[in-house]
């Protein structure tokens, strides 16, 4: 057996199998408990993005002063969010107190090289467009344009002078 020919296999396997690994990434959203509907909804869609990226999300409330007698209402706003992004992701682990901030986890429904998939064809469905928009609006452009010997021109005569110094 050649011994360079089997080290080399060897290193092919292991860059193939490092090659369909994927780094698992939590990305973390901060929310306060008396969020507006808008800024709500905002971090909502950053959170349903990361989900459909593939990643984790870890959702923080911080409660300060009085706030912090109130923690229903951290648990009621994760409790929510957890509703609304339930198609593309789901609880890992439950919101739970940690002193001033309460915690939950969200995991996407889906894996992160399946979400890589789709995210590179709808890339080039969307150039595929692009180019398709480009060729349509230069062959407009061009059937606009007509040839210069095509085009009519104007006579000048003597009362089309320009400049008045010069009698013709």
């Amino acid at each position: 057996m050649d011994y360079g020919k089997w080290r080399y296999e060897n290193a092919q396997k292991a860059r193939e199998s490092r090659k369909n690994q994927t780094n698992t990434i939590i990305k973390e959203m901060k929310l306060r408990p008396k969020i507006d509907s808008h800024d709500y909804e905002t971090k909502k869609g950053h959170i349903v993005r990361f989900l459909k990226g593939g990643d984790k999300v870890k959702i923080t409330i911080m409660f300060r002063g009085r706030e912090q007698s109130r923690p229903e209402l951290g648990l009621n706003l994760l409790n929510r969010l957890a509703e609304d992004v339930t198609a593309d992701g789901l609880v890992e682990s439950t919101p739970k107190q940690d002193g001033r901030n309460m915690i939950m986890v969200l995991a996407p429904t889906r894996k992160k090289s399946e979400a890589k998939i789709e995210a590179k064809a709808e890339r080039e469905k969307r150039l595929a467009e692009r180019a398709a928009d480009h060729e349509l609006a230069q062959k407009q452009m061009a059937e606009s344009r007509a040839p210069a010997g095509e085009r009519p021109r104007k006579k000048l005569g003597p009362a089309d002078n320009l400049d008045p110094d010069i009698d013709l």
